[in-house]
């Protein structure tokens, strides 16, 4: 299934946000919470990640080293996906604009 623009043009003001955690240059992580296993979440559910806190951190760090060590940092996919939501003014399900 492919992206819409609308999406693509979503995930980019996400992005632009910074990381939710430490305000550095961020990519787009999908929550699984909620999404099945192995699936990832709608692109309307996106959270911005720097690659640290993302991917290459390491233990304790990122979110795909270890998750539990993770969420217990700096909060759940779910509470992280609410701040993004907050900071942009969005409900579930919306994009921005």
């Amino acid at each position: 299934m492919g992206m819409t623009a609308a999406e693509s043009r979503h995930i980019g003001i996400v992005v632009s946000l910074g990381c939710i955690i430490c305000g550095e240059a961020a990519e787009a992580h999908h929550p699984r919470t909620g999404a099945g296993m192995a699936r990832k979440s709608p692109h309307c559910d996106v959270i911005s990640l720097c690659p640290a806190h993302h991917r290459t951190g390491g233990y304790g760090v990122a979110l795909h080293a270890g998750q539990q060590i993770f969420e217990e940092r700096y909060g759940t996919e779910a509470e992280l996906l609410e701040q993004v939501r907050a900071e942009l003014g969005l409900r579930p399900g919306e994009l921005a604009r």
